[in-house]
């Protein structure tokens, strides 16, 4: 799918209707593409939290409420348009009741797909999204976007390969538990998290579903050595079960190299209708593959 087509569905989505994505003459019936998560009537989203009273854009971390909450430090820095310093557990954002702007570095992952983002067909994978532009480390890619529902309204046995949990604490141990290629962008411990292991491996209570709407990050292939990883972000809000999910690229990206980032399946994790393990193989193609997806 070319840049002008997304542009198309672009200005699609913001007026009345549905749209189809297509290329080639071929099309995804019954899918809309968004650009901003579809609540189910069921979740109800936190009131919106106080904010810092910084003016214009928040300078001084010793002083900025949001700041504060990162362990007194901006989470970005002010280059390329704003780049995430090292992964977190959960980046806290500035949000709708902060004093500062738009311009603020502290609401960096807040201001959309900035790079011409392609979606392409392979010859394996089916879909895929590749960036016409270079990717600097550390910058946002973009948000998976879909349905935000409890995750015990998903029929996890239904062919519906583009849930997404909401488990920020698992994202991390994810980050910390495989070898991946993050460039400049570290990864630090585990340690930000309260509660015991129980509630810590229970299963999520919302997630994002993108199995029939959603953006381009819905494309994104998986991969054992990615280019992406995963973000936690809050900002108008600070409840974790529904933190925003931000990809953000974990090396320097050049153009036309296809996005990828790890999807953190469980081998043997995941159970068809029959009730019987289903395995899917992974067509990744890099050095230390996995050989399966799941």
């Amino acid at each position: 799918m070319s840049v002008s087509l997304l542009r198309q569905l672009d200005c699609c989505v913001s007026t009345p209707g549905r749209s189809q994505l297509k290329r080639h003459g071929s099309s995804l019936p019954g899918y809309t593409y968004c650009k901003s998560l579809q609540i189910a009537k069921n979740v109800k989203l936190p009131a919106n939290v106080s904010g810092c009273n910084c003016q214009g854009t928040c300078v001084d971390p010793r002083t900025c409420a949001c700041a504060k909450l990162n362990g007194s430090d901006f989470p970005y820095v002010q280059l390329n348009g704003g780049r995430l310093i090292e992964a977190r557990a959960v980046v806290f954002e500035c949000g709708p009741n902060c004093g500062c702007g738009p311009g603020c570095v502290n609401r960096t992952s807040q201001r959309g797909i900035k790079h011409r983002l392609e979606v392409f067909r392979t010859p394996k994978k089916g879909w895929a999204v590749r960036s016409w532009e270079f990717i600097p480390a550390g910058a946002p890619v973009c948000e998976y976007i879909g349905a935000l529902v409890r995750t015990e309204d998903t029929d996890h046995v239904c062919e519906n390969n583009y849930i997404f949990d909401i488990d920020c604490l698992q994202t991390m141990r994810g980050l910390g538990g495989r070898e991946r290629r993050l460039g400049d962008v570290s990864v630090p411990s585990i340690n930000c998290f309260d509660g015991d292991d129980q509630k810590s491996e229970s299963v999520p209570e919302f997630c994002i579903d993108a199995g029939s709407t959603g953006n381009i990050a819905r494309f994104i292939n998986h991969s054992c050595e990615p280019n992406l990883f995963v973000q936690c972000v809050l900002s108008s809000h600070h409840d974790v079960k529904l933190a925003r999910v931000m990809l953000f690229a974990a090396d320097n990206i050049p153009p036309m190299q296809e996005l990828t980032y790890d999807y953190g399946y469980a081998l043997d994790s995941v159970y068809g209708p029959s009730g019987k393990i289903k395995q899917m193989p992974c067509y990744c193609g890099a050095a230390d593959c996995r050989k399966r997806l799941f």
